[in-house]
């Protein structure tokens, strides 16, 4: 979501329909429908500043920031094998469109449960070899380890509670 400043008025969003009507008044009139380019200026953790109009400044929240985090079959040991806390592994594709949503949850559950459970992301086309280790057959499949075993599975995109019930059983075994 976009929030604009005028430097003339007070913060709105493109949600409200007060919005659309005040963006007209804040481009300059010999500028009719026509689209400014907007380059970032400054980053910091969720949120980006863009340059604008100079009667306009943009601030967009950015939304795509893992808190997952990408394990590799070179860092498969260390990361998951060797792990004390319980490991929650997402085996996902790029291409796949229902990974992306188990990406989102993954990142809740990353959130939710800091230093109780590690969350991480493998790309099967990447790495193969760990998949098929686990006998992956298709994507998305989020597996959890104890002590590097595989302790439970969740085969698909399912919702948020089939993962917290998951890590439940795994942590009171």
């Amino acid at each position: 979501m976009a929030f604009f400043t005028s430097l003339n008025g007070s913060p709105f969003s493109l949600k409200s329909p007060s919005a659309v009507a005040s963006i007209p008044n804040l481009i300059p009139s010999f500028f009719p429908k026509v689209f400014f380019p907007v380059l970032p200026l400054r980053s910091s953790p969720g949120l980006r500043v863009f340059s604008a109009p100079p009667r306009l400044q943009v601030h967009a929240m950015s939304t795509n920031q893992l808190r997952a985090s990408v394990v590799t079959k070179g860092s498969w040991d260390s990361l998951v094998n060797d792990s004390e806390v319980p490991v929650l592994v997402e085996f996902y594709a790029s291409w796949c469109g229902p990974c992306r949503m188990v990406h989102r949850i993954m990142d809740e559950i990353a959130e939710e449960y800091d230093g109780q459970i590690k969350c991480f992301v493998l790309n099967t086309d990447d790495d193969l070899e760990v998949a098929e280790n686990y006998e992956i057959k298709a994507v998305p499949v989020v597996l959890l380890f104890k002590n590097g075993k595989k302790c439970e599975s969740v085969v698909g995109t399912m919702p948020k509670d089939f993962y917290i019930a998951a890590i439940n059983r795994a942590m009171e075994s």
